[in-house]
């Protein structure tokens, strides 16, 4: 389900089902994680329905998270909304943080504003809340209640955890953080990106700048932007890996929107010219490691 492989965890459901397995919670939590992951909405709200219905499973919190973070994905703000007020209980905080990272991704301020405010009371000594409003603030260009966000999270002693993402190549694992120079192989790695970062601008990718939650000229919003870990994971995998090999990349924190984009208009150029590139990127995997 971690690697986006929704069509295989239903098909894997299937078999189960017709060799008279009977599926219980556990496996429907797996199976609609399996669908948001690989943005399969239709088929996941169907299971969810049929949960009760056709398989005697009685829905719970995890499984109403889930489906939260299904619509979420998909953009169906609304839809989310609508489905978390005729919910039996209160969302956990999975899922008030994928409604809020839609909402920060969507640019939809008031919404994001409710989910921050839950999110905060339910984990207030988790500073994603904070830096996801502080985001949606950003965007609007609102740099007071950016400082606002700020000062609570000072005034709270609440520190935003770096970034990093690592790749195993040539069986030694490889970590990077934002803007890392401390790797051996740093400017072959910094000369690729830069050589990747032309090609997909061509293709259509436009940085996004207005995720950047600082109020500095844009020349250097797209310099952060440039130098995300994730990027940079991909980039030294490309180098590094067999033509062909799936690039599996992991992180400590959930993957953010800027890799998914260039990841997508990676995507992209690997279809326009004809799959020749060496632009594997459409088998990458983001796992997203649980804290301790």
């Amino acid at each position: 389900m971690w690697h986006g492989l929704g069509k295989e965890a239903i098909k894997v459901f299937d078999k189960m089902v017709l060799k008279g397995v009977k599926p219980n919670a556990i496996t429907f939590a797996n199976l609609l994680k399996g669908c948001g992951h690989a943005a399969l909405l239709e088929e996941g709200l169907n299971y969810f329905h049929a949960m009760e219905s056709g398989y005697r499973v009685a829905p719970k919190e995890e499984h109403y998270s889930c489906i939260i973070d299904l619509l979420s994905r998909a953009g169906r703000l609304t839809e989310a909304e609508e489905f978390i007020k005729g919910m039996p209980f209160e969302p956990n905080a999975f899922g008030w943080c994928s409604y809020l990272a839609a909402c920060r991704n969507h640019g939809d301020k008031e919404r994001g504003e409710v989910a921050a405010q839950k999110l905060m009371r339910l984990e207030p000594e988790n500073c994603g809340a904070h830096v996801l409003l502080s985001n949606i603030y950003a965007k609007e260009r609102q740099w007071g209640d950016v400082r606002t966000v700020r000062k609570m999270m000072r005034d709270g002693s609440l520190k935003k955890l770096p970034g990093y993402s690592w790749v195993d190549v040539g069986n030694k694992t490889h970590v990077f953080g934002a803007e890392d120079w401390s790797h051996p192989q740093q400017m072959e790695i910094y000369v690729k990106l830069e050589s990747l970062i032309d090609q997909i601008k061509k293709v259509g990718y436009i940085p996004q700048i207005d995720l950047i939650p600082y109020d500095i000229d844009d020349g250097m919003k797209e310099k952060q932007l440039r130098y995300h870990s994730e990027k940079l994971a991909v980039v030294f995998a490309l180098i590094g890996m067999p033509l062909g090999k799936p690039i599996i990349v992991k992180k400590n924190l959930r993957m953010g929107l800027v890799p998914v984009e260039i990841i997508g208009t990676a995507m992209k150029l690997q279809k326009e010219k004809g799959g020749r590139n060496r632009m594997y990127v459409a088998k990458l995997s983001c796992i997203s490691q649980p804290k301790d």
